[in-house]
């Protein structure tokens, strides 16, 4: 009985599987959506105020509550000094492809982790590396040593060894990581992303597609 106990815990280690969310970009298919995302990304990297609220809807919502609507977004937008910087996180959810939500294809959302993350995985548990060959490395600083490259890895977060990118900063440098297949390390936090940090929701409306939603969390 002893020996089978042995035989069973030495397999279990390798019962264990990686998985994934690979990248997907749906919305390159369709011609009017790419130019307007095009025109949208545009707008972003030159923090142009007046074209993207061209680009955004009346019924813009900043929250899954009542409260931001279009013009509370200006105002956070307006405002250099507004955390996190929303300008920065628009352009990355906007540079990571995304799915389409309808078979009609009038509705998108960005980036691709939100429409595509295993469905039997807590959101709030579960996390996926952001990226292809990200390094993970014994000990939180770049010096320390590399002891895999993880491309989009969905990894379970150590959220008791995360540290801060300084002592009065509410930003994270590092996660402490451990992806399904048992691969433990820390990661820069900006390679480690949940499927409901900020998102974007598009819709298209008498033929013209415009920002409907953009938040983050739950």
């Amino acid at each position: 009985m002893k020996y089978l106990l042995f035989l069973f815990l030495l397999t279990v280690p390798c019962l264990a599987q990686e998985r994934y969310v690979i990248p997907v970009d749906e919305g390159r298919y369709d011609p009017s959506f790419l130019a307007f995302r095009n025109q949208l990304i545009k707008a972003v990297k030159n923090r142009d105020l007046e074209v993207l609220m061209s680009l955004t809807d009346r019924e813009f919502r900043g929250s899954l509550g009542p409260d931001e609507g279009v013009e509370f977004f200006k105002k956070k937008l307006e405002n250099p000094s507004s955390k996190p910087d929303l300008w920065r996180e628009l352009l990355v959810v906007l540079e990571h492809g995304g799915t389409f939500d309808s078979d009609s294809m009038t509705e998108f959302c960005a980036p691709y982790l939100f429409g595509k993350f295993p469905r039997d995985l807590e959101s709030f548990k579960f996390r996926a590396i952001f990226g292809s060959n990200v390094n993970l490395r014994s000990k939180p600083g770049l010096k320390a040593p590399v002891t895999a490259r993880l491309s989009y890895n969905i990894v379970q977060v150590d959220y008791e060894h995360m540290l801060h990118v300084s002592p009065d900063s509410p930003e994270y440098g590092w996660i402490k990581i451990e992806t399904l297949g048992g691969k433990k390390g820390y990661v820069k936090a900006e390679f480690v992303r949940s499927p409901i940090d900020y998102r974007a929701g598009f819709i298209k409306v008498d033929g013209k597609w415009k920002l409907r939603l953009f938040l983050g969390g739950d």
